[in-house]
C-alpha cells in the first residue's frame, strides 16, 4: 500500500511544466479524457479500512472543547467510564474513524490523498453532505472496537472547462468491528501473509451496500460532498484574499432559537486536532491568503455541523417531547472564517422537520441543512 501510495502522489505532483503546451483541442480532449477517467477509477478505488476504538475519551475531549462556546452547557467534568456505557453522541461520529498516515503519505497541503483526483484539481474544499443514524443499532462508547469502510460512489464536474469543480462523493458506513475483523486486525500487526488484504475485502464485503439508506449492520452512514478545484495564481489568491463580502443568501424563514458563537484559533486547533486533520486552511493563515485566496483561517465544514446538531438537541431537550434526529442533509454555501461571528439558527417545518442554517457576519447564510428527527 505505502509503494502504491507513493507512486500516485508522485505521478499527481509531477510539475506540468516538463510537459510540452498542447494546443486548444489536445488540451481539450485531455480534459474530457480526464474527467472521464477519473468517473471511471475513482469509484474503483479499495480504500484501507479505518479501525477505532470506541473511547469515550475522544467525545469528551469534544464537549470540552465546545463546552465554552454553547449555551446551558456542563460537560461532565472527569471522563465518563466505559461501564455503565453510552450511545456514541450525535454528531461526534466525525472525530472518529479518521485515517492515520505518515506525513510523507499526505498531500502538500496536509490531506488525504485516498479523495484526492490529483491535478490540477489540488484545492479541496468540504461542501457539504448527508448522515443517517441507526435508531435501532447505535454505537456505544464501551471501548471495544468499530470500522469504518470508506467508498467513493461519484464523481461529477461542474462548471466551464478550465474552471470546472469535481464533486467526489464519499461514503463511510460506521459499525461494531466483528469478532473475526478484530483477529483480522491482529493478524495483520503480526505482519502475516496476505491477512491485511483478506481483512480489508471481509470489510467491504460486509458492509457495502447498493443503497445508501440500507444500513446492513451499520451504526451510521455518511455521505460527505468533497469538491476540488484548480489551484489559483500567486495573484488571483491575493486579490481573492483582499475581497470584502460577496452577494448574500438571505434566510428562508425566521429562526425559532439562534446562538452566535466567535471562533478563536483554539477552537480551529483542537477540532483539527480531533479529527487528525492537517489540512492547512484551517491552521496557517499565510497559507490561508497567499495559496487558497482567503482572508482568514477557515472553519472547518464539519464543526458548522456539529455546532448545528448539538444546538438542535439542546432545542429539542428543552421542548421535552423525546424527539431525536434520524437524517441530516446539509450544503455549505459560503466561507466562515476563524475570529469572525457565525450564528446558528434553525426552526420547526412540520412534524419531525427542521431546518437549520448557519449565518456570516453580515447575514448570509453560510450552511443550510434540513434535519428529520423522531419520538422515541
Amino acid at each position: 500500500m505505502a509503494t502504491t501510495t507513493r507512486a500516485l502522489r508522485a505521478q499527481w505532483l509531477r510539475p506540468s511544466l516538463r510537459l510540452p503546451t498542447p494546443t486548444i483541442t489536445q488540451a481539450t480532449r485531455r480534459c474530457q479524457s480526464t474527467l472521464a477517467d477519473l468517473q471511471h477509477s475513482m469509484p474503483l478505488r479499495k480504500i484501507q479500512p479505518i479501525f477505532d476504538d470506541l473511547s469515550p475519551q475522544t467525545s469528551y475531549r469534544l464537549d470540552m472543547s465546545l463546552a465554552d462556546y454553547l449555551p446551558s452547557t456542563n460537560p461532565p467534568s472527569t471522563l465518563p467510564p466505559t461501564s455503565p456505557h453510552t450511545p456514541l453522541p450525535i454528531p461526534h461520529h466525525l472525530i472518529y474513524f479518521e485515517p492515520t498516515k505518515p506525513a510523507s503519505h499526505m498531500l502538500p497541503d496536509g490531506t488525504n490523498p485516498d479523495q484526492s483526483p490529483g491535478e490540477p484539481y489540488t484545492r479541496r474544499m468540504w461542501a457539504g453532505g448527508h448522515v443517517l443514524y441507526n435508531p435501532t443499532n447505535p454505537l456505544t462508547l464501551d471501548g471495544g472496537r468499530g470500522v469504518c469502510a470508506e467508498f467513493i460512489r461519484s464523481v461529477q464536474a461542474k462548471g466551464k472547462e478550465g474552471e470546472e469543480k469535481l464533486f467526489v462523493r464519499i461514503e463511510r458506513r460506521l459499525a461494531r468491528a466483528s469478532e473475526s475483523e478484530v483477529e483480522g486486525l491482529a493478524a495483520a500487526a503480526r505482519g502475516e501473509e496476505g491477512a491485511r488484504e483478506a481483512l480489508e475485502h471481509r470489510v467491504r464485503q460486509r458492509l457495502w451496500r447498493d443503497r445508501e439508506g440500507d444500513f446492513g449492520p451499520c451504526s451510521v452512514v455518511e455521505t460527505r460532498n468533497i469538491v476540488f478545484l484548480r489551484p489559483r495564481t500567486p495573484a488571483q489568491a491575493r486579490e481573492d484574499a483582499a475581497k470584502g463580502p460577496g452577494k448574500k443568501l438571505l434566510p428562508a424563514k425566521q429562526a425559532d432559537w439562534e446562538h452566535v458563537v466567535l471562533p478563536d484559533a483554539k477552537l480551529l486547533f483542537r477540532f483539527s486536532a480531533l479529527t487528525f486533520n492537517a489540512h492547512a486552511i484551517h491552521l496557517d493563515p499565510e497559507y490561508c491568503r497567499a495559496v487558497e485566496g482567503h482572508r482568514e483561517r477557515l472553519f472547518h465544514g464539519p464543526l458548522s455541523f456539529v455546532f448545528m446538531i448539538t444546538l438542535l438537541q439542546q432545542e429539542l431537550r428543552r421542548e421535552g417531547l423525546g424527539e431525536v434526529v434520524r437524517e441530516v442533509e446539509y450544503r455549505n454555501l459560503a466561507p466562515l472564517y476563524c475570529n469572525e461571528k457565525v450564528k446558528f439558527c434553525g426552526a420547526r417545518t412540520g412534524e419531525g422537520k427542521w431546518e437549520v442554517w448557519t449565518e456570516t457576519p453580515e447575514g448570509g447564510v453560510a450552511v443550510k441543512g434540513s434535519v428529520v428527527t423522531e419520538r422515541v
